[in-house]
Formats: C-alpha cells, sequence, structure tokens
C-alpha cells in the first residue's frame, strides 16, 4: 500500500517524488515542470511557444498554470535551465501569480531582467547561482551541472530530497567545440551517476536521429569558407539567443574583411546580455544600421532576425523592401543559419520567394553544413545514458513520436523502467515501484490575445476561429409588439461576399420571409423569434455559399 496521501490531499508524500509536467511534454516548447516531494513543489521553466497562425491575432501562447496557482504557498521556487524563450517566456506574463524567487545563472538572469524592463514589467526576484552551483529549496537540494546548447549557460539540475535524486537535463548536446561558454562537465555527470540518480527527465527532441548532433566550431569554419566565395552584401539569418551562432557569422565576416551589423531589436538585447555576462568579448563593437547602409556592399556582414519567416522580423521587412534602413539587392547573398522549425515552412519559404526576386541567392543548411541542432541525437542520448544510468527514463520535450523513440533507446540502454507521458501525468518516482502515472490534472494552454491572457480554448477564441473559417452575418430586424416589421431589414455580411455580388440581395428577403412566416406564439417572444431569423439566414448562406457562418440577431421591439 503506498505511504502517499497524494491522490486524496494533492500533497506529496515523503517518501515519493512526484513529477508533474504542465507543458513541454507530448510538444516542443511551453516547458512548465513541477517536482513534488513532502507537501512542497518546485517548478522548473516557465516557458511560451508561437501559434502557428491556427489563431488569428494571436501569436504567444503557454501552458495554464492552474495546478500550481492553487498551491502556490507549497512553491519553493522556480528554476530556469537556460535563456530560451520556450524555457522563461511565460514569466513575463505569469510570475506575480507565484510571486515566488526565481533562480538562474548571471546570462539567464539577465536576459530575464532586460526582458521584463523592456515590456515594462516589475522585475521579479532573481537569485543568481553560479554556473556548477548549488541552491538549497527545503525539500530539494540543486544542483547545477554544465552543458552544452544554443545559447550560453544550458544546465542540467539534480534534484535531490529524501526519496533520491532526478536529473532533469533541460536542452543540451556534447558538443567538444562549443564556441561560447564551457565545455560539458563530463566529469560531474559521471560522478551523479555514480552517486546515483533515481530517474532522468529528459531531452528528446533530437531521438529519432542517428549519430551526433555536430559542433558549433565547424559550422563556424564552415561560414568563413562560403562567406569567403560571396561578393556582395552577406546576411546570415539565425536565432537571437544563439549566441554562439551570433559570434560564428560576425568571426567569419571579419576573417573575410566584412564589418558585422545586427539587424533586429531581439539581436541587440541578446547581445547586450552576452556582454555584459563576460560573452562577446572579443568581438568588436557591432555597427549601426545606419553604418552597414553606408559600407560597399563587400564590406559588410548583415546578422538579422527572421530566420523562421516571422512577419514582422528584420529579415522579413527587408525580403517586403520596406526596411527603413536595409535593402537588399541583386548580387547579394542571404545564408539561412538555422532548421526550419515545423509549421514554420510557409513563412520561411515565403521570405526566401521574395528575397529571390530581389535578386538575392539564398543559401540553407540542406546545401552547406551551416546550421547544427542544439539538441541530442541518439549517439549523445546512449552516452548520457551510460554516464548517470538512472533507474528511470521519463522522456520529455518532444512529440509523441520523439517521445516513443526515446523510451526505446532508453530501454537499449538498459534503463530498467521508462515511461511516455503527456501534459497532465502525475508521475510517482519511489526506489520500490519505479514510475507510476497515478493522477491526471488540467494541463491547458493560455493565449495572449492582445494585452490579455485567455484560455486557448474560450468561446471567445473558437468563435474567432469559426468566423476565421466561415465568414459571419449579422440581421437587424424591428418589429412590434405583434411582431410584425415596421422597418427595413439590414443585413451584413463579413468575410463571404464581394460588394458587387448579387446573391447577397436576397438576404434581406429570406429575413424578411423568416418574420412574416412565424406563428404567434413565436412572434412574441424575442428569442423563439430571433432563432427563426438565425436559422433561415444560415440556411441561405449555407445554400449560397457551401459553409457555416455564425449569424447574429439583432431584434429590435417598438
Amino acid at each position: 500500500m503506498s505511504v502517499s496521501g497524494y491522490q486524496e490531499t494533492g500533497v506529496p508524500g515523503s517518501e515519493e517524488i512526484i513529477f508533474l509536467p504542465l507543458g513541454g511534454t507530448g510538444e516542443i516548447g511551453m516547458n512548465l515542470n513541477l517536482y513534488g516531494h513532502a507537501g512542497k513543489w518546485l517548478m522548473v521553466d516557465l516557458g511560451i511557444s508561437f501559434d502557428d497562425g491556427h489563431i488569428p491575432g494571436v501569436d504567444v501562447i503557454m501552458p495554464d498554470p492552474a495546478f500550481i496557482e492553487e498551491r502556490r504557498r507549497d512553491l519553493v521556487g522556480l528554476v530556469l535551465t537556460h535563456a530560451h524563450e520556450d524555457h522563461l517566456g511565460a514569466v513575463q506574463y505569469l510570475w506575480e501569480d507565484y510571486d515566488c524567487p526565481i533562480y538562474a545563472t548571471p546570462f539567464t538572469a539577465e536576459v530575464l531582467r532586460r526582458k521584463m524592463a523592456e515590456n515594462g514589467e516589475a522585475i521579479p526576484r532573481i537569485i543568481e547561482i553560479p554556473m556548477s552551483g548549488h541552491v538549497a529549496l527545503d525539500p530539494f537540494d540543486i544542483e547545477l551541472i554544465t552543458l552544452t546548447h544554443s545559447i550560453p549557460e544550458p544546465n542540467a539540475l539534480i534534484i535531490r530530497c529524501a526519496a533520491g535524486a532526478v536529473m532533469h537535463t533541460g536542452d543540451w548536446k556534447l558538443d567538444p567545440d562549443p564556441i561560447v561558454g564551457p565545455n560539458t562537465d563530463e566529469a560531474a555527470l559521471i560522478k551523479a551517476g555514480e552517486d546515483g540518480i533515481l530517474a532522468m527527465v529528459c531531452d528528446s527532441t533530437n531521438a529519432l536521429n542517428p549519430g551526433w548532433s555536430g559542433s558549433e566550431g565547424d559550422v563556424r569554419d564552415n561560414l568563413a569558407d562560403l562567406i569567403s566565395t560571396l561578393e556582395g552584401r552577406v546576411a546570415v539569418a539565425c536565432f537571437s539567443s544563439n549566441i554562439a551562432r551570433i559570434e560564428s557569422a560576425a568571426k567569419a565576416g571579419l576573417e573575410n574583411g566584412r564589418h558585422v551589423a545586427l539587424i533586429g531589436r531581439s539581436l541587440h538585447r541578446m547581445t547586450e546580455a552576452a556582454r555584459e555576462t563576460g560573452y562577446l568579448q572579443d568581438i568588436p563593437p557591432f555597427l549601426s544600421e545606419e553604418e552597414a547602409a553606408a559600407l560597399p556592399p563587400e564590406r559588410v556582414l548583415l546578422i538579422c532576425t527572421g530566420s523562421q519567416g516571422e512577419p514582422r522580423a528584420a529579415l522579413s521587412r527587408i525580403a517586403r523592401d520596406d526596411h527603413q534602413t536595409i535593402s537588399l539587392e541583386e548580387g547579394d547573398a542571404v545564408i539561412f543559419s538555422s532548421r526550419e522549425i515545423p509549421g514554420n515552412e510557409v513563412g520561411i519559404a515565403r521570405v526566401q520567394n521574395q528575397l529571390t526576386e530581389l535578386g538575392c541567392r539564398v543559401i540553407t543548411a540542406r546545401e552547406h553544413e551551416i546550421h547544427t541542432s542544439g539538441h541530442p541525437n541518439r549517439g549523445e542520448l546512449t552516452q548520457m545514458y551510460q554516464w548517470i544510468r538512472p533507474q528511470i527514463a521519463i522522456p520529455v520535450h518532444g512529440e509523441i513520436r520523439h517521445l516513443t523513440a526515446h523510451a526505446e533507446l532508453a530501454r537499449e540502454c538498459q534503463v530498467p523502467h521508462t515511461l511516455v507521458s503527456f501534459n497532465g501525468d502525475v508521475m510517482r518516482l519511489t526506489k520500490e515501484d519505479g514510475v507510476q502515472v497515478i493522477d491526471e490534472v488540467y494541463a491547458g494552454r493560455l493565449a495572449l490575445d492582445g494585452d490579455r491572457l485567455v484560455p486557448y480554448d474560450s468561446e471567445g477564441i473558437r468563435e474567432r476561429r469559426r468566423v476565421a473559417w466561415n465568414g459571419c452575418a449579422v440581421a437587424s430586424v424591428a418589429v412590434d409588439g405583434k411582431g410584425q416589421q415596421v422597418a427595413n431589414v439590414e443585413v451584413t455580411v463579413f468575410g463571404l461576399f464581394d460588394q458587387t455580388d448579387r446573391d447577397r440581395d436576397g438576404l434581406v428577403q429570406t429575413v424578411e420571409r423568416a418574420v412574416a412566416r412565424a406563428n404567434g406564439r413565436t412572434r412574441k417572444d424575442d428569442g423563439q423569434l430571433s432563432e427563426s431569423i438565425r436559422v433561415a439566414l444560415r440556411r441561405e448562406l449555407q445554400a449560397l455559399t457551401g459553409k457555416r457562418p455564425p449569424v447574429s440577431v439583432h431584434l429590435l421591439r417598438v
């Protein structure tokens, strides 16, 4: 019989560790992970994702933290593994709901401070932890282990408590030449494995990819070689958070006699945070946009945001030829030093086509080895399991196909217990029983709609989606106390007809017939009469267009 009263009380017991992902498991992005022990909770990461255009007007989505909001008094802190948006981007929207201390290494802390200040938000309590540091958050003791990734200061967390130790990897890879920051702390990983790890909660992004992911050092050399063959302006598109790639592109440009400029606000924010915390020290100050525009084409290298085709990013505006300072033309080249995130293919293709129309040469990682992933391939995962030797493997940070492939690899590495789980699964980790799903809690999403956070599946969002797909119509009808029409009917239709379309002309008659045919009881009841008009108008619109638009009736009784 279990010693835990979790299922009865929602409180983690003292002889178990509870792991509960509310975001980032079964998907890539929106990471929010909770660890429970002895009545307390620890949060690891609080990130966002970006909508794929499915909901008009919504760009940012994030996990719904309702579960932990109800237990905020038992939340001992939030630890951030690194500074990517899918791991800290929701802090500015949700932190006030917890008001708990935030723990991060210096670069991550600086990025978060600048992000909050730029958006006019109050700066939260951020407690800096040095690289390879420890922090005690009773009942947890947390050790940071330095890894490599596509951003400075990525950390694995060894979370120790009386029930055992869990290694939460965050995002990572094994890069022998990471360019920025130290190498993976192999000795600390081996020691953690020797000390004993109950469970490893591990990145699954590249679990389908064989071999090893490659090194940033090789990308730098390849960029330098490629740029040496180009004559006009060169623009390099990459993620603004990839400080190593920014340094690689900058040094590749400098080696080829080019001056370097950053084009895009987020690049400035990230590089300023990097310089403030000791990175990019041997890179000269970047040119302003105006200085770059004044240089001969063969003397400039532009590092731009917009590698994913984001409409408002710098490269997209340059491709549309509406950037206020920077332009590209025939003979220039644009290097996409990034991978295509699934869902962004259409936007990326649009930008690349626009650049081609301008006469630019577009170069991607398909033709040249100018990108490497920041996540572990199967070879790196195998090496990590050999070092850590956990009793339990819980794949996270991946879609179901990634999680399943990761679990299969963990079994091949002789891990006794593996589990493919999803957001909302409450998992009990014990030395005796391994891992079990003991409960399921709500794990929804929130959408940033303008300046409001609303449930992703709210009625307003659902209605907007229906309108986007089907259009809508509004009928305005005035009747007297007996339900007789007393004024001209107005029918306004959005998103279905052109102004000259004659099909719309019969809609007024449809509404008038619905009023005229209503029986005496219906005429006297506003709700019934409105519904009769709505049904008749919707049927007519469906007959004319093949769509089922939302229809609203404004009934005025005079």
